[in-house]
């Protein structure tokens, strides 16, 4: 119910903007940003877990996710750019007031976004017994690389509906459910995983010996702990969005379940782009991962483990560009351009400071970070090193993250996609490519830093320096 009455009450405040104080707009971004950075908080705190749970069967371990990482990250996105086509017009729509509208998107979408996802499914599928080999890794990470990404292909489907209903969630101004989810899903993925990474053994809680049964699965159990703490969340978060959320149940909605050929004409146009533009990116990380694979077992796992600690900084950056597309979308959906406007400068600036406080943190608690990680000395050594470089980025970083976030609500999916194209593969990688083979791992990393950089530098030129709602009309 409190869900209900907050979801209203924003789009209400929206829609009479002039009634909106500066302190009544920040008050509406903190309330959508916090259970946005708490559920990619959880997140960030599940792959920690999931990484140390691995780390601690070794660096060959660790080394064949790392391998993957970026595979995952790549499919990730294609499927949350189809949820994301499909959310972005319940936005505007809910702004505008017409539910009616907003719940047949809903049930349109959910059939259309499952055949989608089948067939991205399939294509990840083979590209797991592909990639191992393509990377040039070593081969006695391959069959671990290989487990691991192919079962998450097989549960992309779930992963799908998992993406578009708290996408569809967050676009009616519902955070607090996913955010509830993220938490959820953490807590059932440590469990899973203590079950399926390791093998039956005795632990000592408060003096008493206890067996605890184990699968011993290894990097395989990893993916199917999440895996499964997924579906479960996935379940849960459908019951809320049918039964709770004024904007998206469909009990009333009758006619087709696939979308209709207006809504999917518009998810083409929103998600496309964005898919393209996310696309860029993660065949950019894929490309490193190449670069870096040669490198050896010891700069891999590094390279792992720093992502990881990297997401520490960037994911709250993210949960604060889910709350920019909601209250973006809401605004244009309700024709107050000029009030998406101070939303998007207020929420930028927010972002920018949040990851730069955090890099702050990072940049000096990094090497216990590490060590928590791995025991491997040499591993933790290499990777202090590399995240202390990046970190000086991290709030140029931000500005991207979240004024993508910002024109995503606009629907314009097209100008990130230009960016990215140009920043990832005009930079990163032509100057990894030479940077590494001299640098090592520290090269790839220096070249990832100029890249995220420049890119940010461009999308606040986007953001200030340009008319980004030009082609937007109110409704």
């Amino acid at each position: 119910m409190y869900n209900r009455r907050m979801n209203t009450q924003l789009a209400e405040k929206i829609r009479n903007a002039e009634q909106l104080t500066f302190s009544d707009k920040i008050k509406l971004i903190r309330d959508l940003s916090i259970p946005g950075i708490l559920a990619v908080i959880t997140e960030t705190v599940m792959g920690f877990i999931d990484t140390a749970m691995v780390g601690a069967l070794g660096a060959l371990a660790s080394a064949s996710i790392g391998l993957v990482m970026s595979s995952t990250w790549l499919f990730g996105e294609l499927i949350n750019s189809v949820s994301i086509g499909f959310s972005v017009q319940v936005a505007h729509a809910v702004g505008a007031g017409k539910l009616d509208r907003s719940r047949r998107i809903f049930k349109g979408s959910i059939l259309t976004s499952l055949l989608i996802s089948f067939l991205i499914a399939g294509i990840c599928y083979v590209w797991a017994h592909i990639a191992p080999s393509w990377l040039q890794a070593q081969p006695e990470i391959w069959k671990d690389a290989i487990d691991y990404l192919g079962l998450y292909a097989i549960f992309l489907p779930i992963r799908q509906l998992n993406y578009l209903v708290n996408g569809m969630l967050q676009c009616a101004g519902d955070m607090k459910t996913p955010s509830k989810m993220a938490v959820l899903m953490c807590v059932l993925d440590i469990i899973f995983n203590f079950i399926l990474i390791f093998p039956t053994r005795l632990i000592s809680i408060f003096g008493i010996e206890i067996w605890i049964y184990g699968a011993n699965l290894g990097v395989f159990g990893a993916q199917l702990g999440t895996s499964l703490a997924v579906c479960v969340c996935t379940v849960i978060s459908f019951k809320v969005a049918l039964t709770k959320s004024k904007e998206l149940h469909i009990k009333e909605i009758r006619g087709n379940w696939f979308a209709s050929k207006e809504v999917l004409s518009s998810a083409w146009k929103i998600g496309l782009p964005n898919a393209l533009a996310q696309s860029v990116l993660c065949m950019g990380q894929i490309a490193s991962t190449k670069i870096i694979a040669p490198l050896g077992t010891v700069a891999i796992a590094a390279h792992s483990f720093g992502n990881t600690v990297e997401s520490i900084c960037y994911m709250p950056g993210y949960g604060i560009a889910a709350a920019a597309t909601t209250l973006i979308g809401q605004a244009i959906g309700a024709g107050k351009k000029e009030l998406a406007k101070d939303f998007a400068n207020i929420i930028t600036l927010l972002g920018m400071s949040v990851m730069g406080v955090l890099a702050i943190f990072l940049f000096f608690t990094s090497p216990m970070i590490f060590a928590i990680l791995t025991p491997d000395v040499e591993v933790q050594r290499l990777g202090v090193s590399v995240i202390r470089v990046v970190m000086l980025a991290e709030p140029l970083f931000a500005a991207s993250i979240v004024i993508t976030g910002v024109l995503r609500g606009a629907g314009d999916t097209v100008v990130p996609f230009i960016l990215n194209l140009l920043s990832l593969w005009g930079i990163r990688i032509t100057l990894a490519f030479f940077l590494a083979p001299t640098m090592g791992l520290m090269g790839a990393w220096l070249a990832m830093t100029i890249d995220i950089a420049i890119r940010g530098v461009l999308y606040l030129i986007r953001l200030y320096k340009t008319n980004w709602l030009s082609g937007v009309g109110g409704q």
